[in-house]
């Protein structure tokens, strides 16, 4: 998977220390700088937060030559970067920090710039990608006219997600998604819905979000506008359908600097894979409150987190492999597991049990037809893989699309291969397959009287 990244970058200053006494030549506070760290800005963040998830990314966006662009391409580092010039000084902005408070910020750069160019190396690399987050700061790039044909084509084939900017362009028609904050949304919407906005910060609610959401996707012909609305959520207005809100954890209070940043890489990141726009919006909600609750923007400067085991698809091969560097057993099991029903719980927990990790490897929908007919799965991969996932003793789903899990044993190279004790040896040819890397295969208890066929035969007497 390639996200390609397309927008304005900027030069963020980070400079922070104590404040215990006021100047003596002015009443304001003297802070004695102990830090100064630099960061990419714009564009150049959402790009960096998807490299440290460790996502394939490039990034497309304009840079000057001067001092403050070789700060900015050192915090890009390990970036694919495609740049044309951008015609003006680097914009930079720089907090001053006591503490955990801000004192004040200073920008420098930050005036309109001529209009810049997108290049053809740029327009290529956008030909390469697999879901766009145009990552929009106001400073024109978004308004190339080769630039927007490029992305109005894309929007037709992959996830286009739009973070739009009061001083930028409209998005181009038919993206999947554009994501402003409240007050972005009943700006853009014009004077009737920001005059809503009130001086508590709510720009007056749930009702106000809505009305301007309604005129935006009137007048961005988007596929969807998600209103962001801080501790209260987003609201999801997709074209055709009822609006929804998704309500948002607690989340730690703090400088809110990035949030919506990593609220559109996770959305870009759930559509690409296939997800829902409001399954993916409710992921993505839950990002960025777990960005402010890690303390946000300077969360980045510390090592990643380590992956967490519950996870899909190549998530479940990286999970595996965590664990077998530091030693461990991976235990995988395999299935349809359409309509999961207690003997899969005890068949599943029995396998957790004989290693440090269990990967279900999980018959996709077409392999599930062609091995039991057109009427199933009753179940679709996605929930199947998600109610997998809600148990405990599952630290990974791996779906495959063939008729026989022997390809996806062969990446997954389990230790421990489990199957329920209803099996007999001549069922398993894949046992040799798991043989030839030192693996074993052993079965588990069988649990008589309790099978989808008769769960499926039950609901279909009931309905």
């Amino acid at each position: 998977m390639n996200i390609v990244v397309v927008g304005d970058v900027l030069l963020d200053a980070d400079i922070s220390g104590s404040a215990q006494r006021l100047s003596p030549d002015a009443p304001v506070p003297v802070v004695d700088v102990d830090d100064v760290r630099h960061r990419a800005g714009g564009a150049g963040l959402v790009a960096r937060m998807l490299a440290r998830d460790g996502h394939a990314v490039q990034l497309v966006t304009v840079l000057s030559d001067d001092g403050a662009a070789a700060v900015l391409r050192e915090a890009l580092a390990g970036i694919v970067v495609t740049a044309g010039p951008s015609g003006a000084p680097t914009p930079v902005k720089t907090r001053i920090r006591a503490g955990s408070h801000a004192v004040v910020r200073f920008d420098e750069g930050c005036a309109p710039p001529p209009p810049p160019v997108a290049t053809d190396e740029m327009l290529a690399v956008l030909e390469t990608a697999d879901a766009v987050v145009v990552a929009d700061y106001g400073r024109g790039l978004t308004g190339d006219p080769r630039l927007r044909r490029s992305l109005a084509a894309l929007a037709g084939r992959i996830p286009v997600v739009w973070d739009p900017h009061p001083a930028g362009t409209d998005p181009v028609p038919g993206v999947a998604a554009v994501t402003p904050n409240l007050s972005e949304a009943l700006r853009a919407a014009g004077p009737a819905d920001d005059a809503t906005a009130t001086g508590d910060g709510t720009g007056g609610g749930i009702p106000a979000a809505l009305r301007a959401a309604e005129t935006l996707l009137g007048r961005w012909q988007s596929r969807a506008v998600v209103v962001t609305l801080g501790a209260l959520g987003a609201l999801v207005l997709p074209a055709s359908g009822l609006p929804q809100m998704i309500p948002a954890p607690e989340a730690a209070a703090g400088d809110t600097c990035g949030a919506g940043d990593r609220f559109t890489a996770t959305l870009a990141l759930g559509l690409e894979h296939g997800t829902a726009l409001e399954p993916a919006v409710e992921k993505a909600v839950q990002a960025a409150a777990a960005f402010l609750a890690a303390g946000g923007v300077a969360s980045l400067l510390q090592a990643p987190a380590p992956r967490q085991l519950r996870s899909e698809s190549l998530d479940a091969l990286r999970a595996a492999e965590q664990v077998r560097r530091r030693g461990g057993t991976v235990v995988a099991t395999g299935g349809c597991f359409d309509l999961l029903h207690a003997g899969h719980a005890r068949t599943l927990s029995a396998a957790r049990r004989l290693g440090d990790c269990l990967i279900v490897v999980l018959n996709s929908d077409s392999s599930v037809r062609r091995l039991k007919g057109e009427q199933r799965p009753i179940i679709g991969q996605q929930d199947r893989a998600e109610l997998l996932l809600s148990l405990g003793c599952v630290d990974g789903v791996l779906v495959f699309e063939e008729d026989t899990p022997e390809a996806a044993l062969e990446r997954l190279r389990p230790d421990i291969w489990v199957k329920g004790g209803d099996y007999r040896e001549d069922q398993l040819p894949e046992a040799r397959l798991v043989k030839t890397w030192g693996g074993e295969t052993v079965t588990v208890p069988y649990h008589p009287a309790r099978s989808t066929s008769r769960l499926a035969a039950a609901l279909a007497r009931v309905g």
